[in-house]
């Protein structure tokens, strides 16, 4: 696997972080995550396009690009890559083409050929998909063995307009999937929040999708602003600080975050669902623990220790990064510490991550979680 990472910013143009040295023509997957003010012109696409005239071009808009231990800002990350051993089968659609983000995932995969398939990575828009719902119908739709990873698409923290493209400029409401196929390519995972619980556990007893009524029978926005104290005031920003956690029927936890609030239906609006009957948790954030994390996930990702990743791809949540602000780059460089100097290092900061848990090949969505995923060719 040969691979080229480059940078582009409106103050020094395009730079070159590394470059293997192969023939462009033989590349066959650009990676493209950028800054939705940047990505929403022709500028980027066409560059890119013009040059790497063989390969497969996923772009995404982001909350903040990572490339190698950076983390930027208004900027856009480029990995090109040349997969010796792989092939990579592109499929896309857009969530108007469908009923709901369930049969977006389902007749998605299905388009996908199954034999050999060693991982599904997904983009999707990020306001106008369902998450939760979106990778349900791609897991039910997958062989069990497939790893489903991947993230949803952001808009820093304005929470405007999410841009996704699959050989293409990229537009709302697109969901694009990338199958890899091959006995030679090695694909693992990890994902870890590192979010501190407190208070009680409280039951889901109103909820619709992703929209939460009642807990414990009482409006959930009332007992949400009981303990956020001022920062209630701030809402729903201040909701990035404190996400809930979900306790599933499997007794697993998911990290939710808020998108927003309704102060006329004293409701909260979720990245992903809240099924009725379930438990969950406010959580804080505690910054050691968050980047502990970071490296935690890193580590899970090389669980067999027989092979250093050529590639590892790192999507983060914009909570974390609002979080550790000018501490950012720490959970970046604790992976780099982890993988050593050849792994190449790309991704960017989401409104929703994709991938199994730790103890679980079954995907989820994750909210505040560092999720990584790693590809290595023998």
């Amino acid at each position: 696997m040969k691979i080229i990472q480059k940078k582009f910013s409106y103050e020094n143009g395009w730079e070159i972080l590394r470059d293997d040295n192969f023939d462009v023509s033989l590349c066959n997957f650009v990676l493209v995550f950028g800054s939705r003010q940047l990505l929403d012109t022709d500028l980027i696409f066409e560059t890119v396009s013009k040059e790497y005239t063989n390969a497969v071009i996923l772009l995404n808009s982001t909350a903040g690009e990572i490339i190698d231990t950076q983390v930027n800002d208004n900027s856009v990350s480029l990995t090109a890559m040349y997969f010796e051993k792989t092939e990579l089968m592109p499929v896309t659609g857009h969530i108007d083409d469908f009923k709901n983000s369930y049969e977006a995932g389902k007749k998605l995969a299905e388009k996908l050929d199954k034999k050999n398939l060693r991982n599904v990575f997904v983009i999707s828009d990020g306001q106008k998909v369902n998450g939760s719902d979106l990778v349900a119908g791609l897991h039910d739709c997958l062989p069990a063995e497939t790893i489903i990873t991947g993230g949803l698409a952001g808009d820093g923290a304005l929470f405007k307009k999410t841009l996704v493209g699959l050989n293409e400029n990229p537009v709302e409401g697109r969901i694009a999937i990338i199958g890899f196929y091959g006995n030679d390519l090695l694909v693992t995972h990890g994902s870890i929040g590192g979010w501190d619980p407190f208070g009680p556990k409280r039951l889901i007893t109103k909820s619709n999708e992703n929209v939460l009524y009642e807990l414990d029978g009482e409006p959930a926005l009332d007992i949400y602003k009981l303990y956020l104290g001022d920062y209630s005031n701030e809402l729903p920003g201040s909701g990035l600080l404190f996400p809930l956690c979900l306790y599933t029927e499997s007794n697993n936890s998911l990290v939710r975050t808020i998108l927003s609030v309704s102060e006329e239906a004293k409701s909260l609006t979720f990245a992903g669902n809240m099924p009725e009957g379930s438990f969950v948790r406010l959580m804080k954030a505690n910054f050691d623990r968050l980047i502990e994390g970071a490296s935690a996930a890193a580590q899970i990702s090389m669980r067999d220790k027989k092979h250093q990743p050529d590639l590892a791809i790192l999507i983060s949540c914009v909570g974390r990064k609002l979080v550790l602000n000018q501490r950012i780059e720490e959970e970046i460089e604790v992976i780099r510490e982890t993988y050593g100097e050849k792994t190449a290092l790309t991704g960017f900061y989401s409104y929703g991550e994709i991938s199994p848990g730790t103890d679980s090949v079954k995907c989820e969505l994750h909210n505040q979680t560092m999720t990584i995923t790693t590809f290595t060719e023998n």
